[in-house]
């Protein structure tokens, strides 16, 4: 007891002693290298975590036969991670980047602190085991937390913990990648945190703390070995927007594909069932295409050198290696099931992001496209269009081109394919937006109104509770009072606006002080008229789990100025628009301060 008294003691003068020592900005940037230190470390750990388990339960197979231990691979690691989630973590840990934007939109950016090691457990038994997803989103969500907690240790203002959360998302990315540029861009696109000049710096400086980190423990390889075959052609370039637009489709594929499954597949309530679907149309699938087993890196590094052979190890077609029809089929079926699979694995209890099928998927459609066009007569660098067409995916499905164009050009050396690489990020980015407005991490919040954008004003709003601005000072009636008895409230009221209620406190409509103003004087009226002779039906009603975006856009629609909050119909209070525009301005600052 004495022991924690003094921790406390110590923790309090500590807090005390750096407020007063330590300038914000420069314990700002402290704390940035710390999150950047920790962010690399576990990127660190994941990547050997899961190499690791990959080696050990793969090292030995033949590549020109079949192998039956797929069949068992992929449903023992989901099972082994669901019950650790289940049992141990007791919470959802899944969707790890749409997590980390509902905590900067409705949890003050508070995130768990067991996210800070959760993720990498559950996706190395995941991903090592052959669960068809990648690494990078559980690291980030790490990252994420790490930065969140150090900053709620020290007391730091939402603003910074904000900003914290994104350096440890830029720096896990950085980790992993080795590509601190890519890690930054992924904060400002994806994250969607605003660039400031007060944010550049510490965001920069996580991300290049955990690249060195994995640069001291990893070496300084690229993630893919990649050669530029020949110089990029500037007559090339139609089949690169060809690219672009195969590319845009394809990640339109992905988005669309993976929430039409998710969506049948949450219709499966009992989890051991949904694993034992999931898990072994997982396993038959990379049974049939071993190229979908975990996170693809490998079948990635054999396209870019342009082994189609290795594409087809272990699998059914190996025997048909040699034919190109049969290669372009099988490419086709893996960019097709890669969606399949990768939802299989999150919903039947895997813990994975979406970020390595992005690149897997990407990389594939264009070595299926150069494949084809070369049989049609072109000559094109097959590993160019590899590496260009995993920018394509990422640009697509995340919205993110400038994230996909750095983390490609970083994690292969490729700088000098820079302009077919902004070329096909940008056709693939704006043909998925144009069907698609919101990325696969978002759409689940913007359904909900629960998403914080660029847009300062619809950010604001997202960052306002309902419940602070409900008003609950208004005098109640009941509908079978007499005007009589309605005067006398009246007179000890502070409002003009009376809501009706039943016996069950049921809103059955609302008196306005102003429609009843010419009668209230009228004595001969008070015993005769009833309450619900005057009462009105308002304009609109406000469901108490509605986001402000949608109460404001009622305000707009109806022009009021006051509206009744209901749950379930059972009356909670008034909402008006002099109290939102009051809070609006708070949020506003707090929001906008430096």
């Amino acid at each position: 007891m004495q022991f924690t008294e003094k921790l406390s003691n110590w923790y309090s003068q500590f807090i005390i002693w750096r407020v007063k020592k330590i300038p914000h900005q420069n314990f700002l940037l402290i704390l940035a290298m710390i999150v950047g230190l920790f962010s690399g470390v576990a990127a660190v750990v994941l990547k050997n975590a899961i190499h690791f388990v990959h080696v050990f339960l793969t090292e030995g197979f033949d590549f020109t036969r079949w192998n039956y231990l797929y069949l068992l691979y992929p449903m023992a690691g989901i099972f082994i991670t669901l019950l650790y989630v289940k049992y141990i973590v007791k919470d959802d840990i899944s969707h790890g980047v749409t997590k980390i934007l509902y905590a900067i939109s409705k949890k003050d950016s508070n995130i768990k602190a067991h996210n800070s090691f959760s993720s990498v457990i559950a996706s190395t038994f995941t991903i090592g085991f052959g669960g068809s997803v990648g690494a990078e989103a559980p690291i980030v969500l790490t990252g994420a937390s790490i930065g969140s907690n150090l900053g709620r240790f020290f007391h730091m203002n939402y603003k910074t913990i904000t900003l914290l959360i994104g350096c440890g998302a830029a720096g896990a990315i950085s980790g992993i990648f080795k590509a601190p540029m890519a890690g930054l861009m992924f904060t400002l696109e994806v994250l969607m945190l605003d660039l400031t000049a007060a944010s550049i710096i510490p965001l920069l400086l996580s991300a290049v703390v955990a690249a060195s980190v994995a640069y001291f423990f990893l070496g300084e390889g690229a993630e893919f070995t990649f050669m530029l075959e020949t110089p990029f052609d500037l007559e090339t370039l139609p089949y690169y927007v060809i690219l672009g637009i195969f590319g845009g489709f394809a990640s339109l594929y992905m988005t669309r594909g993976t929430f039409y499954m998710e969506g049948k597949l949450a219709k499966i309530k009992n989890p051991y069932t949904k694993w034992l679907i999931c898990g072994l149309g997982l396993s038959v699938l990379i049974f049939v295409f071993p190229p979908l087993y975990g996170e693809g890196y490998d079948t990635i590094t054999a396209m870019l050198s342009g082994a189609s052979d290795y594409v087809v190890k272990n699998s059914i077609f190996y025997s048909y290696k040699d034919s190109w029809f049969v290669i372009l089929l099988f490419l086709l079926l893996i960019i097709i099931f890669k969606v399949v699979a990768s939802t299989f694995t999150n919903a039947g209890g895997g813990v994975g992001g979406i970020f390595a099928p992005s690149l897997f998927v990407g990389a594939v459609t264009g070595y299926f496209l150069a494949l084809l066009l070369n049989y049609l007569g072109a000559d094109l660098p097959v590993s160019h269009f590899t590496l260009v067409g995993m920018a394509a995916l990422m640009a697509g499905v995340m919205h993110a081109p400038l994230t996909a164009i750095f983390l490609i050009a970083e994690i292969t050396n490729g700088y000098a394919l820079f302009i077919p690489l902004i070329l096909v990020s940008s056709i693939s980015f704006l043909t998925n937006r144009y069907f698609e407005p919101h990325t696969i991490y978002t759409k689940r919040l913007a359904r909900r109104g629960e998403l914080i954008t660029h847009h300062k004003d619809k950010a604001v709003l997202t960052l306002m509770r309902l419940n602070k601005v409900i008003e609950t000072d208004f005098m109640t009636i009941h509908p079978e009072q007499t005007l009589g008895e309605l005067v006398k409230i009246v007179a000890k009221s502070k409002r003009n606006l009376f809501p009706v209620l039943d016996n069950n406190q049921r809103l059955l409509g609302i008196v306005i002080l102003d429609d009843i103003r010419e009668i209230m004087f009228n004595n001969e009226l008070y015993t005769r008229t009833k309450v619900r002779h005057l009462m009105t039906i308002p304009p609109a009603f406000i469901e108490s789990d509605e986001n402000m975006d949608s109460v404001m856009k009622k305000f707009e629609d109806t022009g009021a100025w006051n509206l009744p909050v209901v749950k379930e119909g059972k009356y909670l209070g008034f909402v008006s628009k002099s109290k939102i525009f009051s809070v609006y301005r708070r949020v506003l600052i707090h929001f906008s301060e430096e």
